[in-house]
């Protein structure tokens, strides 16, 4: 294969990278109760950080995505980053002005922590005995992940979908860790139509033969059947009855008629089971059990209250965008959050965008998204660079960022200024 240039809008080569942090003798405590240690998280930066640090941006990721966010690992690689075509040189998240990182959440399968990794206590892969993990723990691990990268608070996050909910998470949790936050086709607690299309996704894995209590790696083929179903029916959630319908309609893949049989013969079956083929080959079942759960019990009301009390706490400025065709994850869910923080009198933008994608369409709607993101952090840097002078003219330096331990309900050091 011939090696090809990176195009000039790319962020070139990208490496993974490893953070290890607590231990089996000093383990991290989780929101369940249980406890994990050695804790590594696999993550991934594009750009460079200046010099105060705070031109991070950390981007979240969705149910099955991972570090890789931008550019390519190898000069023969075809297929970048799942959101390349948002991180690089003069897009969204301009590498050129912004140092962004993007880490695999615990409870996946690409380098961080979980179900597929070696327990240290046994030697042989956790598999189903990895303690089960919230969105709260995946935003701990990043936070000792700022931690260890000298960074004291996040010029912005930005995530869609699950990726949602952790800058939710990460505002309420560390709200004077975070600047900015950009929530994208999202909602403040999984719906019961979501909570059941993911029970649906797990019974057809646990249900595979070869799931045998999800102790499948040493001893043989994984439930492939159980996740590409699984797959199939989360793919079908994340598109629009009118993408479905436009892109395929009632075409037949293989022939001009039908065969009266059940061979896969519509275009649709065809589209759907080569997801299904193509998800098992990058994703492990039991990560897709764990992060799914992790959807499930997300709920901000069951552990911060009310939105409009919980909201209270939060100091970032946020950008809301929903969706006009995602019935995964409706408009107004996110209107309720935008709601919630505009009571608080919080700085919040929220936009609903016209598109027939469904719930992938903050995946896939990079031009619409690109003004936005670009207007919005704009005005942050505004904003920051405003309070940075009016302390300076006040003969006062800037507060120091205190962290406080999130479930407490106190309330966060007030700045002057309206900071």
């Amino acid at each position: 294969m011939t090696p090809h240039p990176a195009p000039p809008e790319s962020v070139g080569l990208s490496e993974k990278r490893y953070f290890t942090f607590a231990s089996a003798e000093s383990p991290m405590r989780l929101e369940s109760g249980a406890t994990l240690g050695p804790v590594t998280l696999a993550y991934e930066t594009f750009g460079e950080p200046n010099e105060a640090r705070d031109n991070a941006i950390l981007i979240l990721h969705a149910l099955t995505g991972d570090s890789h966010a931008a550019g390519f690992y190898t000069r023969d690689d075809r297929k970048p980053g799942w959101w390349d075509n948002m991180i690089g040189p003069g897009k969204a998240f301009d590498t050129r002005r912004y140092w962004v990182i993007c880490a695999n959440a615990i409870g996946g399968c690409q380098g961080s922590t979980g179900p597929s990794s070696m327990n240290p206590a046994t030697g042989a892969s956790y598999g189903a005995t990895f303690p089960m993990v919230t969105i709260g723990d995946i935003v701990d691990t990043q936070h000792a992940l700022m931690t260890h990268l000298g960074i004291t608070q996040w010029h912005s996050l930005a995530g869609g979908s699950l990726g949602g909910f952790q800058a939710l998470e990460w505002m309420l949790r560390y709200p004077q860790a975070v600047a900015s936050a950009i929530c994208v086709a999202s909602a403040a607690r999984l719906s019961a139509q979501g909570i059941a299309f993911n029970a649906v996704g797990r019974h057809a894995i646990i249900n595979d033969p070869n799931w045998r209590e999800g102790a499948y790696y040493e001893t043989g083929p994984g439930p492939d059947i159980g996740l590409a179903t699984a797959r199939m029916l989360g793919h079908i959630t994340y598109l629009s009855e009118l993408s479905l319908e436009r892109k395929f309609g009632r075409k037949l893949q293989w022939a001009d008629r039908i065969r009266y049989d059940f061979a896969a013969e519509f275009a649709v079956e065809s589209y759907l089971h080569h997801q299904g083929q193509r998800f098992i080959e990058r994703f492990d079942a039991n990560s897709y059990l764990y992060l799914t759960k992790a959807m499930d019990y997300f709920d901000l009301r069951q552990k911060y209250g009310p939105l409009q009390e919980a909201f209270a706490r939060i100091q970032a400025s946020a950008l809301v965008i929903a969706y006009s065709s995602d019935w995964l994850f409706p408009v107004e869910q996110s209107r309720e959050i935008a709601n919630a923080l505009k009571q608080n009198r919080k700085d919040v933008t929220f936009v609903t965008l016209d598109s027939d994608y469904g719930h992938d369409a903050f995946l896939l709607e990079t031009a619409q998204m690109t003004r936005l993101i670009q207007s919005f952090l704009n005005k942050v840097e505004t904003v920051k660079r405003m309070k940075s002078e009016a302390f300076a003219a006040h003969g006062v330096s800037r507060p120091p960022i205190v962290f406080e331990p999130p479930g407490r309900g106190s309330r966060s050091q007030r700045l002057p200024f309206g900071l």
